[in-house]
């Protein structure tokens, strides 16, 4: 049984840090593409970041671009997303999931984690 599990999330101030992690069982990280998503209440999901199998590319948009880093292990069958100079627009529930290739559309991934939840507020 595949299952990702989010952890990392929390309440922060703005400008501050956090950093989120996906572990996955029941299947080889290293064998897919990895997109982290978020969805705040009353929003579509968007994509933040996705990595393709190797670790050599990756993808931003323009909103979080120069402030979140995704990165790969896949020996520990894990990725990490560092949020870094986050802001009140950065709350919402943030998802890892697993695909085939890297895009930032959900529809191209077939595994996701529950969440875990982002709040920036002072």
């Amino acid at each position: 049984q595949v299952q990702l599990v989010e952890s990392g999330g929390g309440l922060v101030r703005p400008g501050g840090s956090l950093r989120l992690s996906c572990a996955a069982s029941g299947l080889t990280l290293g064998d897919y593409a990895i997109g982290w998503f978020r969805q705040a209440p009353g929003k579509e999901r968007e994509g933040v970041s996705c990595i393709n199998r190797s670790g050599g590319s990756t993808y931003y948009p323009d909103s979080v671009k120069g402030r979140f880093a995704i990165s790969r292990d896949n020996a520990k069958n894990t990725v990490d997303l560092q949020m870094n100079s986050l802001k009140p627009e950065d709350t919402a529930l943030y998802y890892c999931a697993v695909g085939r290739i890297a895009t930032m559309s959900p529809i191209s991934y077939t595994y996701w984690g529950q969440g875990t939840q982002v709040t920036v507020s002072s």
